[in-house]
């Protein structure tokens, strides 16, 4: 390395190669440091975030479900108007016994459908592909 070209203090004095290096690996080593500490804080108040939005949305669903026992209760009073409330009472509760079975019925369809739950194309397609690079192997 020339005069020139050799990097110099504030004094003017060269400074060695190897102090540059170990400078230079101290410098990065910390901004890697300091960009984990960064990305720990972001990810903490995303965390945070994340958190709070399923809270919310578990107060939404429980909100929800009891909006829903309000609208049976309506249902059920707006009956009673025509007839006994004991009547229309089991007239509401037939109603969501007969959504309740039509639903498990089709929930049991569609995991019949995904069982077993395995890739079985896949798994063909691999048998498929043995078979033939045995065939292939023996000519």
């Amino acid at each position: 390395m020339t005069a020139e070209s050799s990097p110099r203090t504030d004094s003017g004095a060269r400074e060695p190669v190897g102090d540059l290096v170990q400078r230079a690996s101290q410098q990065l080593s910390q901004l890697v440091r300091d960009e984990m500490r960064l990305a720990q804080a972001e990810m903490a108040q995303k965390g945070k975030r994340f958190g709070k939005g399923g809270g919310l949305f578990g107060g939404a669903g429980l909100m929800g479900v009891l909006t829903l026992q309000a609208l049976v209760a309506t249902v059920i009073a707006a009956l009673s108007l025509v007839m006994d409330v004991w009547a229309a009472a089991l007239i509401v509760t037939a109603a969501l016994a007969a959504g309740t079975a039509l639903m498990a019925a089709l929930g049991k369809r569609q995991i019949s459908k995904a069982s077993p739950p395995m890739a079985e194309q896949t798994i063909d397609s691999v048998k498929a592909d043995v078979a033939e690079i045995k065939e292939k192997a023996q000519r």
